[in-house]
């Protein structure tokens, strides 16, 4: 058995009834629009967020039907905001195979997008739970927050730690914490417990986006993001800020800086920036705060009770910073 099936085992039926809702819940009369979800199922990737919800409450309780409906729900967020993200960055590929985008074209993309986030607050409704209302459209507005500052931080050239972190609180982390933070509202745990494992979310999520983000510096399998992709788009991560930051010659410091400055992404400049930021440390920087972020989150599990289920969720958090794509 391998390291995610193993992860799996204690929700597998709960993970088989999830896959059949999210698939039941992406249906259209619309022709078009069918069209386009059919390519979503195709390519769905991890569900490491219905993962997160479902192992939570089962970790703390119980999986219920509002467990099910919340894993589906935000699997459903985290695809609109996908599908909105690729018209952005005018990504042609996801996971190897064609966006929507690229099949169809910016309008029916948004509006495909624009569906599933009306049909993800349906289903937010449909709890009956204010508090998982509110977590769900303070998560909307925080992952189009989160955009909106990367933008900036690309168009300003904006080569600041802590903003960096600032951009990954909202688009990833608050993400995670929210799968957390209702999959232990769904399974009625005390305010207490809902409040770790937000905290357990949130620290998963900046490891997850730290482990992204170490990718486009390396030739890993079949990512369909090619090395380098994020600096092409003038998105500068944790490894190449901590480089910068680091750098004693202020000739060569310049040099970059000036690249970054001018969006001069050049094949030669973009594998110039990563090789200057792997020789300066900053993978092994960005990978220590990585398993910082890991370890933080497996402490706070240390207060959940026993079982194969937080068992699971410390393997998940292993799996995260291990995984290879």
């Amino acid at each position: 058995m391998d390291q995610r099936a193993k992860i799996e085992e204690p929700i597998a039926k709960e993970l088989s009834c999830f896959n059949k809702e999210f698939a039941h819940s992406l249906q259209s009369e619309t022709f078009r629009l069918q069209q386009a979800i059919d390519q979503i199922l195709s390519y769905t990737g991890k569900h490491i967020r219905p993962l997160l919800v479902l192992l939570i409450a089962k970790a703390l309780g119980k999986v219920t039907d509002d467990t099910i409906n919340s894993a589906v729900l935000l699997e459903l967020l985290h695809t609109a905001s996908l599908i909105h993200d690729d018209v952005i960055d005018d990504t042609k590929q996801r996971r190897g195979v064609p966006s929507l985008n690229a099949i169809f074209d910016n309008r029916v993309s948004v509006l495909v997008g624009d569906y599933i986030l009306a049909t993800t607050l349906i289903r937010s409704i449909q709890t009956g739970d204010l508090r998982i209302v509110n977590i769900v459209s303070n998560l909307g507005r925080d992952l189009s927050e989160g955009e909106i500052k990367q933008l900036e931080t690309v168009e300003e050239s904006i080569l600041n730690e802590d903003c960096y972190f600032q951009v990954i609180r909202k688009k990833t982390a608050t993400l995670l914490s929210a799968c957390t933070q209702i999959g232990a509202i769904s399974s009625g745990a005390s305010d207490e417990m809902i409040e770790k494992c937000r905290l357990f979310g949130e620290a998963l999520g900046y490891s997850f986006q730290i482990r992204d983000d170490i990718f486009d510096y390396f030739e890993v399998g079949n990512l369909g993001k090619p090395t380098g992709n994020d600096i092409r788009e003038g998105k500068v991560t944790l490894p190449l800020l901590y480089a910068l930051s680091h750098e004693t010659s202020s000739r060569q410091k310049e040099y970059f800086l000036d690249i970054i400055r001018n969006k001069d992404f050049t094949h030669e400049h973009v594998t110039e920036l990563i090789s200057f930021a792997k020789e300066k440390g900053g993978i092994k920087y960005a990978e220590k705060r990585m398993k910082e972020y890991r370890d933080r989150a497996v402490t706070i599990l240390k207060d959940f009770p026993v079982s194969e289920a937080r068992d699971s969720l410390i393997s998940l958090a292993d799996y995260i910073v291990n995984r290879s794509r």
